[in-house]
């Protein structure tokens, strides 16, 4: 005693605050413990690395609910002193701390709600990326697109803040249905044989994506269970549609939104060498002409030329 009381005398404080430092220290000590075991226990147990990644985060969640109880417990005596100290937390906390709760609000609804998981491709304020991480206060991820083309990784790994789920959209790619819908436009010549092409583009679009759209069948009964999903055809499709240029003939498909650019890339592949082989269907690209209606025009539509000289319509 004499010990506690001498060394709370050099500090300057009673020796009941020494002795609930000394309690706190003990505390997150051993807190400290748990976790470095647990983590060791979680990494040599378990291969998963999304599995792997949960149970280290639930953990860690719950060594710090249970430290914030048990510090609680050392230095708050009496439910009159818990309800001053709450009272006076609370109200410094909204005032110097607002930005801070409204992201810790934002994890709440992140943990309830799940807009997205860890493993989600999504799209916050114009931000496209995989989500690699989610705290109490801000989520990461692994950034796409940017300078990069399609879908690919730029490497960089972006924070955000978790109270932009509160001012921002959250377009989720991967959640309920895992597939997206994806179009390629390709512009036919108006000379060309419009419907051999179309026959062709939506014989090389179920080629290509026929299997995705049977898996697809599956994704939605299972997603119709939380949204309101109805759709009918998910077999590939091609649109027609007259442009300046030519034909425009647009393959619609289903594919998943990290095979977008690899499935583009096979079928604009397959494309090139079936429209090579076919004599009387070519690309559209802007171009100059000179159009003779006299000579080119239909016979009805071309205008008529008087013995006097000129044209009459």
């Amino acid at each position: 005693m004499a010990f506690w009381e001498k060394a709370a005398s050099y500090l300057g404080i009673s020796p009941s605050t020494l002795s609930r430092l000394v309690i706190t220290l003990a505390i997150v000590l051993s807190l400290w413990l748990i976790r470095w075991a647990s983590g060791w226990a979680i990494s040599r147990r378990i291969q998963d690395p999304k599995l792997r990644y949960r149970w280290r985060k639930a953990m860690g969640y719950a060594i710090g609910i249970l430290g914030i109880f048990l510090v609680g417990r050392v230095w708050l005596e009496g439910m009159q002193a818990v309800v001053t100290y709450l009272g006076l937390l609370s109200a410094g906390i909204a005032v110097a701390l607002r930005d801070p709760i409204v992201n810790l609000f934002g994890w709440v609804y992140i943990s309830w709600r799940r807009p997205f998981s860890v493993g989600d491709r999504i799209t916050v304020d114009g931000l496209t990326g995989d989500v690699v991480d989610i705290g109490a206060f801000s989520f990461a991820l692994l950034e796409v697109g940017g300078w990069v083309g399609a879908d690919q990784s730029t490497g960089r790994i972006a924070h955000l803040p978790n109270g932009k789920v509160f001012s921002s959209p959250v377009i989720n790619y991967t959640q309920g249905f895992d597939y997206i819908w994806h179009e390629i436009p390709i512009t036919v010549t108006f000379e060309s044989n419009w419907r051999k092409a179309k026959e062709v583009l939506l014989s090389i679009a179920h080629r290509h994506a026929d299997r995705v759209s049977e898996e697809a069948a599956s994704w939605i009964r299972r997603a119709s269970r939380r949204f309101l999903i109805t759709y009918t055809a998910l077999t590939p499709i091609v649109y027609t549609k007259i442009v300046e240029n030519g034909v425009q003939l647009t393959i619609r498909y289903l594919t998943s939104p990290r095979k977008r650019r690899d499935t583009e890339q096979a079928i604009a592949e397959d494309i090139l060498e079936s429209f090579a082989k076919l004599p009387d269907v070519d690309f559209a690209y802007p171009t100059w002409r000179v159009f003779d209606q006299k000579a080119e025009g239909k016979p009805a539509l071309r205008p008529e030329v008087s013995p006097d000289g000129p044209e009459v319509p």
